[in-house]
């Protein structure tokens, strides 16, 4: 399953949380197999809670996987999916 000498990091910037994250933790619990790390990050105060996030994925799989991963994303409205691929020799 996964490609060590590949390494997939995927950026998914979510607007309207409260609106639209039950749709992307649905995706992401689909694909859960193939996520090695999750990082969520959003401004927090104490008097307020940022309408907008940001998640980093560490995604593990192959390039197929992959895409269908961030196709999925991409499907639920107020999300933008941006990926990076690194290669090791």
């Amino acid at each position: 399953m996964e490609n060590r000498s590949v390494h997939y990091i995927v950026g998914v910037h979510i607007t309207n949380r409260v609106t639209h994250v039950p749709q992307v933790q649905s995706v992401l619990t689909e694909f859960g197999c193939f996520i090695k790390t999750r990082i969520g990050l959003h401004e927090l105060s104490d008097e307020t809670c940022s309408p907008n996030g940001l998640l980093i994925v560490e995604f593990i799989g192959n390039e197929q996987k992959l895409t269908e991963f961030v196709e999925a994303l991409k499907a639920v409205k107020g999300v933008d999916v941006q990926r990076m691929t690194f290669k090791h020799d």
